[in-house]
C-alpha cells in the first residue's frame, strides 16, 4: 500500500499533550503512514502575526491528512493586545486557524459521530453532519445596515423605529451548489457506514421559503439513494428527541448554525467534549479535530480527556484508508471507558492524561477483548422470593465453559417495559443475551412482546413453533386453547428454537452485533435447549487474548487492606490487568488474569507485599493445605486445642481421612509437633462478641520453635472458624520454612 502523510499541527492549550498521549498508538499499528509535524496556533499568531504560517501551508498542501490537536481564538480587541509589539504597527487582520483551514481548503462538510460509548440505556449511533461554508454562518453579518438591505429589513416595524445604525441584519444564504453538495455527502455517509435514516434539521414552520427550497433540493438529492428513508424535522423537535431518543437517528444534515448548536448537543448526549471526535471535508483538503477545543486553563495540568483524540484518529484513519486499524481505536477506546477504572475526571475517574491513553493503548494491544454475555431471568415469582433463582447460575457456568464471561445479570418481573429494558444495554455492547422465562400461554407472559421491544421489531406468527404446540398438546390429550397462540408469536426474523421438552419454543435473534436467546424458564426444558444453542448455535466470537490467573488466599486482610496493597502494585507494573478480589470468611482471594509472558514478574510482586499473609496458591483453605503436609512428612501434632474446643483438631482429621481416601497418603507417624494455640479477649469474651482477639499459635519441634500472632474482629461464633484456620496457617508456615531451611 502507498505510504500517505499526515500533518501533525498540535495546536495551543491542551492540544498538545491530547495528542503526544494518543499518537504512540499509531505506532502499534504499524501503518503506512509518516507523521510530520507543523505549527498552528495562538503562538504562531503572537510572535509572527499569522496563526497558520506559510511553512505549515506547505505541510498541509504535501499532506493526505491533517490532524489538528486543539488552537485558541480570541476576539479582534484581546488577539491585538497579545501581539508582538512589533508587529503591532501594522496589526493584521485576526483570523482563527479554523476559518483560514476551511475556506482555503473549502471544507465544505463537518463530521461528528455521536454513540453510546459510555454504554447503559439504549443504544445509539448517529452522527450530524453541518454544512461549513453557507447558512447564517456565511459572513453576511451586518451593522449598520448597509443602505442596499435596508429596504428590506426596513419592513419590520421595530427595525423603523430606528434605523440602518440601530438595526443588525444576517442573511441566512443557501445556494443550490452548497445544498446538493452537503446532501450529497449526508447520503453519502449514511450509505458508507450503515446508517439507516437521512433527516433534515431545518425550520420550515417559520423559515417557509428558504426551507422550502432546501426540500426540494433534498428530494431531488434523494432519488439517487432509494434504499435511504429521509425526513424533515423542525430543528428544536430534533434536539428534543436527540436528548430523549437518540436511537431514532441515523444521519442529521443541517445548515451551519442548526449544526453546530446540534453537533454539540451530541456532545452532551454522549457524556461530554471529552468523546467527541469530527473531521471537517472539503473539496481540497480535509482535518481531523477533537472538539474539546484548546481550553487553556487545564493545559499541563494532565486531566484533559484523551478519548477524542483517539476517537479523532480512528476517523482519520477510516478516511485514509484503515478500516480495520480504525475500528480497532474504536474498539479500544470503548472497552476503557466503559470499565471506567482508568479514565479523567470528567467521566467519574482519577487517572491522568497519560494514564487513560495508556489503557487505550493497551485495550488496543490485546487482539481481541474477551466475549461477553448478559443474563435476564424473568418472573414475578424470582422478585418475591418464591422461586430460587437457579437458571441465572446455571447459564452463567455454561458461558464460562464456552468461553464467554457473563458481565451483567438482571432479574425482571413480568413487565414488558422492564423486560426490554434490561436487554437493551447489552445490544451491541454484549456478544451473546440470554433471556429465560415468561413464554408461557398466559397474559402474564410478557418477554415475547418484549424482546421484540428491545429489537425494535414486530411480532410475528410461525407457523412451524404453532404446529409443534399444538401436536405436543394433542398428544398428551391436553386442550388447545387459543391462548396458546401467542407462543407461536416472535420477533421477525429471528430463528426458531424448539423445544423437545415443552410447549414453549425460544429463538435466536441477531441485532447490533449481539445474539439474542430467548428460553422457556423451566429448568429441565432452558438448560438442554442453551446448551445446544452454545454447542452449536452461535457465531463465530472472539478468541480472547491467552491470560494466565495469578492466585494468592490471604489470611489477616479485608479487602480494602488487600485492594491498598494490590492495586498499586498492578498500577507500577504497567501490565494490562484488573485485579478482583473475594471475601469469604475468613480468607481475602486476589486473583490478576494477565498475559502469560508477565504471570511470573506479577507473581513475584504479589508475593513480595502479601508474604504476612499468604495462605496458598490454591482454592484451599489453611486447614487442607497443613492436612497434605502433614500426611507428606508424616507428622502428627502434639495440640492444645482448648481455644477451638476441638474444632481445628476435629477439621484437620476430617481432611487428612479425605486426602487419604483419595490420595493414598501414609497415615503418619507421631512426629515431635507440638503446638499450642490460645487467644486474648479485649472488649468482649467468648459469649460477648465484642472487641478483638489476640490470637497466638506457637509450633515447636527440634529443629526449633515459631510463634505467630494476629488480631481479629470477635464479630460471632464463627470466629472459631478463624481460630482453627489461623493455626493451621501457623503450623504449615512452620514446616514450609523448615524445609526451606534444611535444603
Amino acid at each position: 500500500m502507498t505510504r500517505k502523510t499526515v500533518a501533525v499541527l498540535p495546536g495551543d492549550g491542551i492540544g498538545p499533550e491530547v495528542l503526544d498521549a494518543a499518537l504512540p498508538v499509531l505506532a502499534d499499528l504499524d501503518l503506512p503512514l509518516d507523521l510530520e509535524f507543523g505549527e498552528i496556533g495562538w503562538d504562531c499568531w503572537r510572535t509572527g502575526g499569522n496563526p497558520v504560517p506559510d511553512r505549515t501551508w506547505d505541510l498541509i498542501g504535501r499532506s493526505d491528512a491533517v490532524l489538528l490537536g486543539a488552537t485558541t481564538s480570541k476576539p479582534r480587541r484581546e488577539a491585538l493586545a497579545e501581539l508582538a509589539p512589533e508587529l503591532r504597527e501594522h496589526a493584521p487582520q485576526y483570523l482563527s486557524p479554523i476559518i483560514q483551514l476551511r475556506q482555503r481548503l473549502d471544507l465544505f462538510a463537518n463530521l461528528r459521530p455521536v454513540e453510546n460509548h459510555l454504554g447503559g440505556g439504549t443504544p445509539y449511533r448517529f452522527c450530524v453532519v453541518r454544512e461549513n461554508t453557507e447558512g447564517l454562518y456565511a459572513g453576511l453579518d451586518f451593522h449598520p445596515v448597509p443602505n442596499a438591505l435596508w429596504p428590506l429589513v426596513a419592513e419590520h416595524p421595530n427595525a423603523r423605529r430606528g434605523g440602518p445604525d440601530d438595526a443588525t441584519a444576517s442573511i441566512r444564504l443557501q445556494t443550490s451548489y452548497g445544498l446538493d453538495r452537503i446532501l450529497r455527502f449526508a447520503f453519502e455517509t449514511a450509505r458508507r457506514h450503515g446508517y439507516g435514516r437521512v433527516t433534515l434539521a431545518d425550520k420550515p414552520n417559520v423559515l417557509r421559503r428558504s426551507s422550502a427550497y432546501v426540500r426540494e433540493r433534498l428530494e431531488a438529492v434523494a432519488a439517487d439513494y432509494p434504499e435511504l428513508p429521509f425526513e424533515v424535522l423542525n430543528v428544536d423537535a430534533v434536539a428534543l428527541w436527540m436528548a430523549r431518543r437518540p436511537e431514532r437517528f441515523g444521519v442529521i444534515v443541517a445548515e451551519n448554525m442548526f449544526g453546530d448548536i446540534l453537533s454539540d448537543l451530541g456532545g452532551g448526549v454522549m457524556g461530554g467534549l471529552g468523546l467527541a471526535p469530527s473531521a471537517n471535508i472539503g473539496e481540497r483538503g480535509n482535518y481531523f479535530e477533537p472538539v474539546h477545543g484548546s481550553a487553556p486553563a487545564m493545559a499541563g495540568r494532565g486531566r484533559a480527556n484523551p478519548a477524542a483524540a483517539f476517537l479523532t484518529i480512528g476517523m482519520m484513519l477510516e478516511h485514509l484508508g484503515f478500516p480495520e486499524a480504525a475500528g480497532s481505536v474504536h474498539d479500544a477506546v470503548r472497552q476503557v471507558v466503559r470499565r471506567r477504572d482508568r479514565v479523567t475526571y470528567d467521566l467519574g475517574g482519577t487517572a491522568t492524561t497519560t494514564d487513560m491513553a495508556r489503557a487505550v493503548i493497551e485495550a488496543g494491544q490485546r487482539t481481541t477483548s474477551a466475549p461477553t454475555a448478559a443474563v435476564v431471568t424473568i418472573g414475578d415469582e424470582l422478585l418475591r422470593g418464591d422461586l430460587a433463582d437457579t437458571n441465572a447460575a446455571d447459564a452463567a457456568r455454561m458461558l464460562a465453559e464456552r468461553g464467554i464471561a457473563v458481565r451483567v445479570r438482571h432479574t425482571v418481573g413480568d413487565d414488558e417495559a422492564d423486560i426490554a429494558d434490561a436487554v437493551r444495554p447489552s445490544l451491541g455492547r454484549d456478544d451473546v443475551i440470554v433471556v429465560m422465562g415468561g413464554l408461557g400461554p398466559t397474559s402474564d407472559d410478557v418477554t415475547r412482546s418484549a424482546v421484540a421491544r428491545a429489537l425494535d421489531r414486530p411480532l410475528e406468527h410461525r407457523e412451524e413453533a404453532w404446529q409443534g404446540v399444538v401436536e405436543r398438546l394433542t398428544r398428551f390429550g391436553v386442550t388447545v386453547h387459543d391462548d396458546n397462540r401467542r407462543q407461536a408469536l416472535f420477533a421477525e426474523g429471528a430463528e426458531l428454537l424448539p423445544n423437545p421438552g415443552g410447549t414453549a419454543w425460544g429463538c435466536s435473534a441477531a441485532s447490533r452485533g449481539s445474539t439474542v436467546i430467548m428460553l422457556p424458564g423451566p429448568p429441565k426444558e432452558c438448560l438442554p435447549m442453551l446448551a445446544a444453542v452454545l454447542r452449536d448455535g452461535l457465531p463465530d466470537l472472539p478468541v480472547p487474548a491467552a491470560t494466565t490467573t495469578v492466585f494468592r488466599r490471604t489470611l489477616g486482610l479485608v479487602e480494602a487492606d488487600a485492594a491498598a496493597l494490590v492495586d498499586v502494585l498492578v498500577k507500577d507494573s504497567g501490565v494490562p490487568v484488573k485485579p478482583a478480589y473475594r471475601w469469604h470468611y475468613p480468607y481475602v482471594d486476589v486473583r490478576l488474569d494477565c498475559p502469560p509472558d508477565a504471570a511470573d514478574d506479577l507473581a513475584g510482586r504479589l508475593d513480595a507485599v502479601l508474604a504476612r499473609y499468604v495462605v496458598t496458591d490454591r482454592d484451599r483453605t489453611a486447614v487442607q493445605e497443613l492436612a497434605l503436609l502433614l500426611d507428606r512428612y508424616g507428622l502428627a501434632l502434639d495440640l492444645d486445642d482448648r481455644l477451638t474446643e476441638g474444632t481445628f483438631a476435629t477439621e484437620l482429621a476430617r481432611e487428612r481421612d479425605r486426602d487419604r481416601a483419595t490420595s493414598g497418603a501414609p497415615s503418619g507417624g507421631t512426629g515431635p509437633l507440638r503446638v499450642s494455640l490460645s487467644g486474648v479477649w479485649e472488649g468482649g469474651n467468648r459469649t460477648t462478641y465484642t472487641g478483638t482477639v489476640t490470637l497466638t499459635c506457637t509450633v515447636a519441634d527440634g529443629t526449633g520453635r515459631r510463634t505467630d500472632e494476629l488480631t481479629v474482629p470477635n464479630r460471632g461464633a464463627e470466629v472459631t472458624t478463624y481460630f482453627a484456620e489461623f493455626a493451621a496457617w501457623s503450623v504449615a508456615r512452620h514446616l514450609t520454612l523448615r524445609t526451606e531451611e534444611s535444603a
